[in-house]
């Protein structure tokens, strides 16, 4: 975390002098006409304009003055204690350095780095830090909370005098104060790897005698467009605690990230990826699992499912479950072009990761000779490139070269495709993992639209069998 020095005078370049030789990463900024601009890095007119600038891109902020002048500066920006960056002020001789701001961030420990190079005390006034000389609110960085809606009053129940168990391993709590004992019974602090990766850890405090069950909410977030996300949604991703998924679909709705805690995983470890949600949850968090689309379609719902049948842990059954329905692919790509499932229609697969192509075929068989409108999910990919020649063909014996044809790639998304061809012209060439494949019935019509480069395509209510 970049630190900004910010000083009003000649005098106070040379604390902020001393206090860059002794922290990395530290941009001094002077008053101009009050100090030598060579002996700045940058230069400032107006001290309140800087001060709420650099607060609101997160830098960490010292002020060589006086606090009231920091605190006066950022006031009107004060609204969210978990994102407010840390604010100290530092006495221009040196002799009081005070943490005002940002504890949550840090503060308290920056402020004790900055006085150990003047050979003085940080002027702590934390309950929890003066105590048991540790931040519980604020770990260390390798460290996450994981639960910060509880930690106020777990703090509160140990500064009542309450003991705690420690359960893993944390070197910088065992060289606290805290009360701990291997037979409390009151309160827990449980240390966990966040994603598989044990320097990489997270906190979760909690009573043990109160078995607690967290939440798990597996969303859809619709084709990736914020309008098409639900606000029961949107709600959600607000105010859990950890974000499970996709990286690429974690991206779609990290602008949206406060306090959340990223669980990134790849694309094909779904039982993994649910296992993981299943187990933050179990511990007392609230865990979404994000999807795009709709979670119960060719989604990670159902491998939540799985993984709960299949997986020995009572403790899963026991967690607050909800899905959260999203705008699937295919009705966004139906949106996109007119009504072409106006009528019966079902959704494929085309993937045989978890199926044999044996049973994909029986199906694609049986919907052709239906007559049923398809959409194809998974149509391709750079493993699978024979799959959607073979549906074509397939369908041909049943449907005509005519045949009404969508092509809706990354819908909703950056770099949005929609094309119209026919079966006939279908080729594996024209779609990816991205694209979702609509073909319709012997009764999908396309009709021409004037000024526009794309026709409406749109399956009737009523069935006219040929």
């Amino acid at each position: 975390m970049t630190i900004a020095v910010i000083v009003l005078s000649q005098q106070g370049v040379t604390i902020a002098k001393q206090i860059k030789s002794g922290l990395p990463d530290v941009i001094i900024y002077g008053l101009v006409d009050r100090v030598v601009t060579s002996d700045v890095d940058h230069s400032y007119q107006n001290f309140g304009e800087v001060t709420q600038t650099l607060f609101r891109s997160g830098f960490t902020i010292v002020g060589v003055c006086a606090a009231g002048i920091i605190i006066r500066s950022v006031a009107e920006l004060l609204n969210d204690k978990w994102q407010e960056p840390p604010v100290i002020a530092v006495a221009e001789d040196g002799s009081a350095v005070v943490p005002l701001l940002g504890g949550l961030k840090g503060a308290n420990t920056i402020a004790r780095q900055i006085a150990d190079l003047f050979d003085t005390e940080a002027a702590i006034t934390t309950s929890g830090d003066i105590r048991f000389r540790t931040a519980l609110l604020a770990p260390p960085p390798g460290y996450s909370l994981a639960n910060p809606e509880h930690a106020k009053t777990f703090l509160s129940n140990l500064l009542a005098g309450q003991s705690v168990k420690l359960n893993g391993h944390a070197p910088w709590l065992i060289q606290s104060k805290l009360p701990f004992s291997d037979t409390a019974t009151e309160l827990t602090i449980q240390i966990t790897s966040s994603d598989g990766n044990p320097s990489d850890r997270t906190l979760v405090y909690h009573p043990p005698e109160s078995n607690p069950s967290g939440k798990l909410f597996v969303i859809g977030t619709g084709p990736g467009a914020d309008r098409w996300m639900s606000p029961e949604v949107k709600q959600v991703l607000k105010q859990s605690t950890d974000w499970v998924g996709y990286t690429t679909y974690l991206n779609l709705v990290e602008p949206m990230r406060t306090h959340q805690i990223r669980h990134d995983s790849d694309n094909r470890v779904e039982l993994d990826r649910a296992a993981q949600a299943l187990d933050l949850a179990a511990a007392g968090r609230s865990v979404v699992i994000v999807s795009s689309g709709d979670p119960g379609i060719f989604a990670m719902a159902a491998a939540v499912f799985e993984a709960i049948e299949t997986i020995d842990k009572p403790e899963w059954r026991t967690i607050d479950l909800q899905i959260c329905p999203g705008i699937s692919a295919m009705q966004a790509a139906a949106a996109r072009i007119g009504a072409p499932l106006g009528h019966d229609f079902c959704a494929i697969s085309l993937s045989d990761i978890l199926k044999p192509w044996s049973v994909i075929e029986q199906r694609l068989t049986a919907a052709a000779q239906a007559d049923f409108v398809m959409a194809f999910y998974n149509p391709i990919s750079t493993q699978r490139r024979w799959q959607l020649d073979r549906t074509k063909d397939l369908l041909l014996q049943f449907r005509s070269a005519t045949t009404p044809v969508i092509l809706a790639r990354n819908v909703g998304r950056s770099g949005e495709l929609i094309r119209v061809t026919t079966l006939g012209k279908l080729n594996a060439n024209d779609a990816d993992m991205r694209t979702m494949i609509i073909v319709g019935s012997s009764q999908t019509r396309i009709l021409e639209r004037s000024g526009h480069d794309l026709p409406w395509v749109y399956t009737p209510r009523r069935y006219q069998p040929e």
